[in-house]
């Protein structure tokens, strides 16, 4: 049986403390709100945080409320409340079945939002026990100094996995984080790095406290996942797709990969193949071409990744598609 390690544990009631504790706490601190994804890591000794700061009791991380005419979600909200808000089903409906794919209903009544853009990187060599990972001399993310999926890699590559994030990012919504310092405002896009050790550009003591989702404007989005169960399971492939029209004329579109790097892909090419001309067949056909090329996943997951590589034209045709409903 794998057990948590000793570590101290505090239930801050408002942002301001929970920020305090957290400078306080150095870098032997470390944030916490359903844990589905922090208890885990910390029985595999891959986190060993000495303070943890729980976010649960938190009050403002759980409030929705209206922002410029789009939507603020609180970063501590319970997946499944998100999932089925109302006013996310009926305004943002591709970030509402995102949520729905993210694991299995239990486990949606536990992780937040917020933990969700936050997840860990992955990787079929990292995600181990430790005894495991021992045994292979371990890996540059944890304790290690070599990349087991590409062990001549200066970097390590372990893969973005967060069902939400590919959507988000396509819808163009920002974070909100919060510090000692006070807040910063930034593209969610902008949170990630292509670095399987340090994928995020959030700092350590910075909390993420609100989602802003941007004031519909005439765009459809929606996110496809590739994944070998019905349920349960990470992406291996994911595409979130928003696409801006003016009659049947495409005027704006982004396309975002997840599961293949160890940060989002935008796929620009994908994105030009279907500026300017109606959202038919041939456009959509073109742009899944156009996204194959940069799409690169890595023998770090589920699946051969010349399948995987194989399924982004399909994905990103499926999801390019939903947009035209």
């Amino acid at each position: 049986m794998m057990r948590l390690p000793g570590f101290r544990y505090y239930s801050p009631r408002t942002v301001a403390e929970a920020v305090g504790i957290r400078s306080g706490a150095g870098s032997e601190g470390a944030y916490v709100a359903g844990g589905t994804d922090l208890y885990p890591n910390m029985k595999r000794r891959q986190q060993t945080p000495k303070v943890v700061i729980g976010l649960s009791r938190v009050r403002e991380l759980a409030e929705t409320s209206e922002r410029d005419g789009g939507l603020s979600l609180g970063a501590g909200l319970l997946l499944s409340d998100v999932e089925h808000d109302p006013r996310v089903r009926a305004v943002y409906p591709g970030l509402a079945h995102a949520v729905s794919e993210i694991s299995t209903p239990p486990l949606r009544n536990m992780g937040t939002l917020g933990g969700n853009l936050l997840l860990d990187t992955r990787c079929n060599y990292y995600d181990q026990s430790y005894e495991w990972r021992q045994a292979i001399d371990f890996c540059m993310k944890k304790d290690g100094t070599i990349c087991w999926v590409a062990p001549g890699s200066p970097k390590c590559l372990a893969v973005q996995s967060a069902d939400t994030v590919p959507v988000l990012i396509a819808m163009g919504a920002r974070a909100l984080l919060v510090s000692r310092d006070g807040e910063r405002e930034i593209a969610v896009e902008d949170l990630y790095r292509n670095d399987g050790i340090d994928y995020v550009t959030k700092r350590p003591d910075e909390l993420l406290k609100q989602i802003i989702l941007p004031k519909p404007n005439g765009w459809r989005a929606s996110y496809r996942k590739l994944r070998r169960r019905g349920a349960f399971d990470f992406p291996v492939l994911s595409v979130g797709a928003a696409v801006w029209r003016e009659g049947n004329t495409v005027t704006a579109a982004r396309l975002v990969l997840g599961g293949v790097a160890s940060a989002p892909l935008r796929l620009a090419a994908a994105e030009r193949a279907l500026i300017g001309r109606p959202l038919d067949e041939d456009s959509i056909a073109d742009a899944a071409a156009a996204a194959a090329g940069p799409s690169r996943p890595m023998d770090n997951t589920d699946f051969s990744f010349l399948w995987r590589k194989e399924m982004t034209k399909k994905f990103v045709a499926l999801a390019v598609r939903d947009c035209s409903a």
